[in-house]
């Protein structure tokens, strides 16, 4: 029998979510958990195979485009979802069509 607080049931029901379980040390038997590790276990094996080098040190690079990439099942990037605006990178700065800032307004750009 699993214990769950009156607290996180009225919690998740007034959010409209689904409370699920997984069983301790086994994230197989959660979906959404496997899906990111395999999304990141491939990012890191391509900076491996294309860049060279050893895993660990594209962690974080991985990290950043993982959490800047689109996912339909939120409709945004997790750092807007998690910000609530998109990720102001260099990446953003020169999108298509936008105008280029340069020296001072590239940095005040960043701030804002």
């Amino acid at each position: 029998m699993q214990f769950t607080s009156k607290f996180w049931r009225k919690f998740h029901d007034e959010l409209g979510t689904q409370l699920t379980f997984s069983t301790t040390f086994h994230p197989q038997t959660d979906g959404q958990s496997e899906r990111t590790i395999k999304v990141l276990e491939e990012m890191l094996r391509s900076c491996v195979i294309d860049i060279g080098g050893y895993w660990d040190k594209f962690l974080p690079l991985c990290e950043f485009f993982y959490d800047n990439s689109y996912y339909s099942s939120i409709d945004m990037a997790p750092f807007e979802e998690l910000y609530g605006r998109g990720c102001r990178s260099p990446i953003r700065w020169f999108e298509a069509g936008d105008e280029k800032s340069l020296g001072v307004d590239l940095v005040k750009d960043a701030q804002d």
